[in-house]
């Protein structure tokens, strides 16, 4: 690891000039992102900044407690998106989107990162798009051609496709096609769709989401994220959010494909494939698991799911406590409403299974072994919270 330009390393409020100084003079340059969608934008605008300045560097996705420890080399450059924070350069991605601090470090190295990339990133996030530090990412998207429009936040062109895939939110028919498709046919819409037709798709999907049986309160406000979608005239997927579910999805599902994709390859239908996959999975997870109610947590295990990705939709849209937790055969997965220690409590109960895991103040993942009871690590994931 190199230590001649490190200026962040440790410090959990770097500037984007603290990470283009780590990296402007660099050799090589080894980048590990934490898997998910902001983290991955980061890696690959950073990554396409390097290109452009001539350093060469490797990409990887690794999950809560990796580091880059694990592969030294002393005169590479290390950078840890989400994760690593003894790396040369560390954007911590809790309270500033990595994407804004990426964008900013790619500027400041000389390089013209793609704003779009960028604010899929904070979407991906949870962050409003172009809101608080990432107005500039929105001004500079808008002279690209990105603008707000009615309707639904999708990756492609095709509706029935993109509301029974997207992971944004969960509704009565996600994971169905079919029953989407029945539903849209119900609203009339035309070949084309305008502005009216847009507003009638986004009234629907909100309804066929807020007013499913199971759906809590909070789903009314969740659902916000998915509507008013930024389209994307040049970019890969249709609109902002769509490119963020996307980027969440392959994140989890398929780094491989997900590292192509931040760094502009054309890994399109790849992408779209590996979140049709992760949707349908994430979906039936929460129509078929079981769930569990407990003081200040709601608890549901399963045989196999993407727990993080289900643990987010649970506490958003299913949930009647702040923590969400989802327990499979070997992983697990949390959300909280709140700040309130997540993170390390699923670091603490993977601990007391044998695992791994880790997290931030209000979401988590732990892995474990396959043999190990579920009961077991709920058990030990609530005594780590009392």
């Amino acid at each position: 690891m190199s230590t001649s330009g490190r200026t962040n390393g440790g410090d959990e409020h770097p500037t984007a000039s603290d990470v283009a100084v780590s990296l402007r003079e660099a050799d090589f340059v080894r980048v590990l992102a934490r898997a998910d969608g902001d983290c991955l934008a980061a890696a690959g605008l950073l990554a396409r900044a390097l290109t452009e300045c001539g350093v060469p560097y490797q990409v990887r996705v690794g999950r809560f407690g990796e580091t880059l420890a694990d592969d030294p080399a002393a005169d590479d450059t290390t950078v840890g998106v989400g994760l690593d924070p003894s790396a040369d350069a560390h954007l911590p991605a809790d309270e500033t989107p990595a994407s804004v601090t990426a964008f900013d470090a790619a500027r400041d190295l000389g390089a013209s990162p793609d704003p779009t990339l960028a604010l899929a990133g904070v979407a991906a996030g949870g962050y409003p798009v172009g809101g608080g530090e990432s107005a500039h990412l929105l001004e500079s998207a808008r002279d690209e051609g990105v603008e707000r429009r009615p309707g639904v936040g999708i990756p492609t062109a095709d509706l029935a496709d993109g509301l029974a895939h997207s992971t944004l939110a969960h509704a009565g028919y996600s994971g169905d096609t079919g029953a989407v498709q029945a539903a849209l046919a119900e609203l009339g819409l035309p070949a084309e769709l305008d502005d009216e037709a847009h507003r009638r798709v986004a009234s629907e999907f909100a309804l066929a989401v807020t007013g499913a049986d199971a759906a809590t309160d909070r789903s009314a406000e969740a659902v916000e994220r998915a509507l008013r979608p930024h389209t994307t005239p040049d970019a890969p997927f249709a609109t902002v959010e769509g490119y963020a579910d996307v980027l969440e999805a392959v994140a989890r599902e398929r780094p491989g494909t997900g590292v192509a994709v931040a760094l502009g390859h054309d890994a399109r239908a790849d992408a779209l494939d590996a979140w049709r996959d992760h949707a349908e999975r994430v979906h039936a997870v929460l129509r078929n698991g079981t769930t569990g109610r407990y003081d200040g947590l709601f608890a549901l295990r399963t045989d196999d799911a993407p727990a993080e990705t289900v643990a987010r939709l649970l506490r958003d849209f299913r949930s009647p406590e702040p923590v969400a937790l989802v327990v499979s055969e070997e992983s697990a997965g949390a959300a909280a409403v709140e700040a309130s220690g997540v993170g390390t409590a699923m670091e603490t109960a993977a601990r007391a299974v044998g695992g791994t895991g880790g997290g931030t103040a209000t979401r988590g993942y732990a892995e474990f072994d396959p043999e190990t009871d579920t009961k077991e690590f709920l058990s030990a994931f609530r005594e780590a919270r009392a």
